[in-house]
């Protein structure tokens, strides 16, 4: 069952791939922490699966929807 609208999920694939491809390019102090590198490529990768599966399990925890409904 689909709970991510199609905004949504362009919004997500388009932060989520920043943050994941941030760390290996940018070379800002931030990323030479371990947290904030893990942290940011995690964060990516779960924002693209998010977007690529149009599903969102905190969403679903809390009956939303950004999926425009049909009448």
């Amino acid at each position: 069952m689909s709970n991510v609208g199609n905004l949504d999920r362009i919004i997500r694939f388009i932060l989520g791939a920043v943050l994941a491809v941030a760390p290996f390019v940018t070379g800002w102090p931030i990323w030479s922490d371990s947290l904030a590198f893990w942290g940011a490529i995690i964060a990516g990768a779960v924002l693209v699966a998010t977007s690529a599966l149009g599903f969102c399990p905190i969403y679903a925890a809390l009956r939303l929807s950004s999926k425009r409904q049909r009448t």
